[in-house]
């Protein structure tokens, strides 16, 4: 039996949902492949039309630029991602083995196969790894924020913070830790695979465990004190 997920994102991300036409999804996977080659820096529409051997003006009636564009590949991951956490947390009560599911989920290369197919979804994970602090790391994020163009990232860290306040209800920073376990997995794994100066653990041919049990040390160290 096979098994479809729709992953919805923001209309305000988008001037035509690309989900809708076989255009606009192959504007998705094209993206996410040349991001992933040359980086966000030198990703241009240009560059992405010859590689579909399409126009730049196709491009431009999906997405106003390559800020929104990338927008709308993290806000995919991040309800993708969401969705995991649901899916592997499925028929789970205890709260601290729901934040363990939550980190691993974080930490490792998406294994779960399921369509769309123009989603890599491994090579997605890469480029929120590498390019998702370029997405609010802008001048503009309070207008960008006011417009509600971040709230699948926030209301994915809501989630996780309503698991650690359910583990210690005292705790005084369940919002501070889940957004720190977000960006925790992505950093150390860049840092691991990059900058290995910046960080001592080790990862390499998939294996995440030491990225999570890292993770899984500062949480419940926190969560515990």
């Amino acid at each position: 039996m096979s098994v479809s997920v729709q992953i919805g994102v923001s209309a305000s991300l988008y001037l035509r949902d690309p989900q809708e036409t076989k255009l606009g999804r192959n504007i998705i996977l094209n993206s996410i492949q040349l991001i992933d080659e040359i980086g966000l820096e030198a990703f241009t529409f240009k560059k992405l039309a010859i590689k579909m051997g399409s126009t730049e003006a196709s491009i431009y009636r999906y997405f106003e630029n390559k800020h929104f564009l990338l927008l709308y590949l993290l806000s995919w991951y991040w309800e993708w991602l969401n969705f995991r956490i649901d899916f592997n947390s499925m028929n789970v009560s205890d709260p601290r083995e729901k934040l363990r599911i939550v980190i691993r989920t974080i930490a490792d290369t998406i294994r779960l196969s399921i369509p769309p197919d123009y989603i890599d979804r491994d090579v997605l994970h890469r480029i929120v790894v590498a390019e998702g602090t370029k997405a609010y790391h802008i001048k503009s994020v309070d207008e960008e924020n006011s417009k509600g163009l971040f709230y699948t990232y926030k209301n994915l860290a809501r989630k996780i913070a309503e698991i650690i306040e359910s583990i210690n209800p005292s705790f005084n920073y369940p919002n501070t830790l889940a957004s720190n376990l977000l960006e925790m997995g992505n950093n150390q794994l860049h840092f691991a695979q990059h900058l290995p100066a910046l960080t001592d653990i080790k990862v390499g041919d998939g294996d995440m465990e030491d990225l999570i049990k890292m993770m899984e040390l500062f949480a419940f160290k926190l969560i515990d004190n």
